[in-house]
């Protein structure tokens, strides 16, 4: 996922969402000029990996693991800076990088409707996980054979397998991550961007349904079936949040519209 999973805010989240994603949250620095932030939930997190680290190898294993954790989210921020700095290329302000126990989420002012350009700045943040796996494939295959888990080497292979599954995950379908995104903009290439994300979150809906079933019931993670729950929530929010705009766009067209009609229609005053 970003573990995990990538979101974007901005115009698409909900203000409850967003009030309550602030309030919980402490500001840890600025990259490039955008903030980066932690949920508090995050330390329940560590709290968690660290525990499981403790019962394999008692202090060793608790620390590796806090570490390995902090490493691994280092890359949901490499993968959040993809689409920040695409976002900036096209004029989109970004208010923060939020990393939570699901994943990471970047909060733009807004989102361009051009297709071309949701394309690039969704794309971005997966590009950088293979970017980043590119680089770790030569010293990951010089590693010998058996390797031990608490371990420099160790390290290096779960991060590389974290890059390559964290992009390719991320590219799945499941509106509103980015495979959800960039299949709402080839969508919108043939019908309207309400149309497009009506289907693209229907579609996303059913398979977070069928993730969350898979992780729970399977997989046995609860994590992952909340992040799926996560996302299917969010993919409604956007898709209620994007209707309301279309909405309230047409409201106003027509108020311009039926104002300019009834100027015209003024008799002449001598």
């Amino acid at each position: 996922m970003q573990t995990l999973c990538q979101l974007h805010a901005g115009e698409t989240a909900s203000v409850g969402f967003r009030y309550a994603m602030s309030s919980w949250s402490w500001h840890l620095f600025k990259i490039s000029g955008i903030p980066l932030s932690v949920h508090y939930s995050f330390l329940l997190l560590l709290a968690y990996i660290g525990y499981q680290g403790w019962t394999a190898q008692t202090w060793a294993g608790l620390i590796w693991s806090v570490v390995t954790v902090c490493v691994f989210f280092a890359c949901v921020v490499l993968h959040e800076l993809g689409h920040s700095f695409a976002a900036r290329r096209y004029g989109v302000g970004v208010r923060r990088i939020l990393l939570m126990p699901i994943g990471g989420m970047a909060e733009f002012d807004s989102l361009p409707r051009e297709p071309s350009k949701e394309l690039v700045i969704t794309f971005a943040g997966p590009a950088v996980n293979f970017v980043v796996a590119a680089l770790l494939w030569w010293p990951m295959n010089q590693l010998p054979q058996h390797i031990l888990l608490y371990s420099a080497q160790g390290l290096l292979y779960q991060l590389f397998w974290a890059n390559v599954v964290m992009g390719v995950f991320n590219l799945v379908p499941v509106f509103p991550m980015d495979g959800g995104r960039i299949f709402r903009a080839l969508l919108a290439t043939k019908f309207t961007y309400l149309k497009a994300t009506q289907w693209a979150s229907v579609v996303g809906k059913v398979l977070s349904v069928v993730g969350a079933s898979v992780m729970y019931f399977w997989l046995e993670s609860w994590l992952g079936a909340l992040l799926f729950a996560f996302i299917f929530m969010a993919g409604d929010a956007e898709y209620k949040a994007v209707k309301r705009r279309e909405l309230e766009d047409a409201h106003w067209r027509e108020m311009l519209v039926r104002l300019h009609r009834e100027r015209q229609e003024q008799p002449p005053i001598l």
